[in-house]
């Protein structure tokens, strides 16, 4: 993908599909068994993890990601106007973390939603979160470091409107919710011309989008493959992913590496 000569903020958000969950899971993974980064040393980019100042268990103090996602989000600050910085709102996941949020919203749409069933619960909470999975050839995308949730911020360190809160289960969560509509009030207008710079700077560095939460990007898993293929990026016979389920390591794994133990 590159970007034309206009502004990004006149470029809309396209209109993409759901993910298809079924084919998402059958994409092949060749785990290239890269490290992790924390993003907190980056000088260029700023973290916020969310899931740890809420207090939800067993998040960590620090958002990690594959290098591979490091370099681009780099990548991706190039895009951007100097004023502005990205923040990284969460990257990979504890499965416990996964669990938790996943369980929680399905809980809470069958207080909200009773006369739903199952299956329509599963698939509207799929638009925000998925289910948790460490299968080594289906896991969570947040789980195997290849998905990273970003706003951005201004040279004040306010973050900029984008037209919904971090999370929010709202169709206007949706990145494209803002495109193509004449009725916009001037904050909406605002919100939809920040989540263009946003998607454009991504997908300039290599990126896919999630199309129901304007904050998900991908790199490197099965739901970035999926989606540069229906772009027609890739060719099915060329789609697969580089990263499965993995996790930063910890001063215990380094020591059973090195004593030869299982991890």
């Amino acid at each position: 993908m590159s970007l034309s000569s206009r502004p990004m903020t006149d470029l809309p958000i396209p209109d993409l599909p759901v993910p298809d969950w079924q084919t998402i899971s059958q994409i092949p993974i060749h785990e290239s068994a890269e490290a992790f980064q924390a993003i907190s040393l980056s000088p260029k980019i700023r973290t916020w993890p969310a899931y740890f100042k809420m207090g939800i268990a067993h998040t960590m103090p620090e958002c990690y990601i594959r290098e591979g996602v490091y370099q681009r989000l780099l990548e991706a600050t190039r895009y951007l106007p100097d004023h502005l910085t990205l923040v990284v709102l969460d990257g990979w996941r504890p499965f416990k973390v996964q669990q938790f949020l996943y369980e929680t919203f399905l809980a809470l749409l069958s207080e909200a939603q009773p006369d739903w069933d199952e299956a329509q619960r599963i698939a509207q909470a799929r638009q925000l979160v998925s289910p948790p999975s460490i299968d080594p050839k289906a896991p969570s995308p947040h789980v195997t470091g290849g998905s990273i949730d970003v706003t951005l911020m201004d040279a004040d360190g306010c973050l900029l409107n984008m037209g919904t809160l971090f999370d929010e289960a709202s169709p206007l969560a949706f990145s494209a919710a803002f495109e193509g509509r004449d009725d916009l009030t001037a904050t909406q207008q605002e919100a939809r011309d920040h989540r263009r710079l946003l998607y454009h700077a991504m997908r300039q560095a290599g990126f896919t989008n999630l199309p129901t939460e304007w904050w998900h990007y991908d790199y490197g898993n099965q739901m970035w493959a999926w989606h540069r293929l229906e772009a027609g990026e890739i060719n099915a016979e060329s789609a697969q992913a580089h990263y499965g389920v993995s996790h930063p390591h910890t001063l215990e794994y380094m020591w059973r590496s090195q004593l030869g133990l299982p991890h």
